[in-house]
């Protein structure tokens, strides 16, 4: 064989080698890695993204996800724990909007951007719940109520939470003012709605729509694009003049200065998950829906989001931040 051929020959051999090693296969250096879920294995985030890492797992990727369940100080303590672990790509760190409120009210000193974002992931759109007593039909009646006598409207919400400015985004686009109310999570909201202790709050879909069903709570909008399947009467904020089209954005992020390969790596296993026909349908009847975007529109997401709650945050004078 000339020389020429040989060099040829060798050169097939070695990208036939190189292909031959599956894509998949990260430089990783854990067997296992994690994804940290700040909040229960039974809540709704905890729910979610079981069913996100059993769809991932079943790929067949390595390394296999594993959930770590780390609760307390709404979702901060976990937060903290991820902030510090090694950016090698074996820690990820489950996210949402509490990352900017707890930031914006002074609970941390540190926000989204203290992660390199992987993806977004679902979005369960915020319903509002009344009393089924309150005289309002949907959210335009809720609306001329409270331009009627600000202030006085009684509203379930942990103040600084998600549930919070779920309201404070509908004051600032309704033009209104509610009197918000705090309870300590969703169970006992849900409680203080059936009691008719307050008279609006955000509901909990998978859970509430029973009581909907049942003619126990009322359902005044939703904040999602279009109505939801399981509470098709429902009309959606858009549809009665109010321009709220939102929801608890859950998503992917990674300890900061994490290697982009580990980061693009992370973002195609979730992609793949994403567009998994299984795990549509099982959010779907929780009221949640996939709304998958990779690492640079889930920064582009990230950095408007937390532009319009800090102006929000502001507005009303909780604002702590830097």
């Amino acid at each position: 064989m000339r020389k020429s051929n040989r060099l040829t020959a060798l050169a097939i051999a070695a990208l036939a080698a190189v292909l031959a090693v599956p894509s998949q296969a990260a430089e990783l250096p854990c067997r296992t890695a994690k994804l940290i879920v700040p909040w229960g294995a039974g809540g709704g985030t905890g729910v979610i993204f079981r069913l996100v890492i059993e769809t991932v797992n079943k790929t067949g990727i390595k390394p296999q996800l594993q959930m770590v369940n780390i609760t307390g100080q709404g979702g901060n303590k976990g937060a903290k724990v991820a902030r510090k672990a090694k950016p090698n790509g074996c820690t990820l760190f489950a996210i949402h909007q509490s990352a900017l409120s707890s930031y914006l009210t002074g609970r941390v000193k540190f926000t989204w951007d203290a992660f390199e974002p992987v993806a977004m992931l679902t979005r369960t759109a915020p319903v509002i719940g009344a009393n089924k007593t309150v005289p309002w039909k949907d959210a335009r009646d809720l609306v001329k109520a409270a331009k009627a006598k600000p202030g006085t409207i009684l509203t379930g919400g942990t103040l600084g939470s998600t549930s919070h400015f779920w309201f404070l985004l509908l004051e600032d686009a309704a033009g209104i003012k509610l009197k918000h109310i705090s309870y300590d999570g969703t169970r006992q909201r849900m409680t203080a709605l059936l009691a008719n202790n307050i008279s609006i709050g955000e509901i909990n879909l998978a859970a509430a729509v029973k009581y909907i069903q049942a003619g126990e709570l009322k359902a005044l909008g939703i904040y999602a694009a279009k109505r939801h399947p399981l509470i098709p009467n429902v009309p959606t904020m858009r549809e009665m003049g109010i321009d709220l089209v939102t929801g608890t954005d859950r998503g992917v992020s990674a300890p900061k200065g994490t290697p982009k390969d580990a980061i693009d790596f992370w973002a195609k296993a979730f992609k793949k998950a994403a567009d998994d026909p299984a795990l549509i349908a099982s959010l779907g009847r929780k009221g949640t829906s996939i709304n998958f975007q990779g690492p640079a529109a889930a920064t582009a997401y990230w950095k408007k989001t937390f532009t319009k709650w800090k102006k929000i945050a502001k507005k009303v004078g909780m604002y702590k931040g830097r």
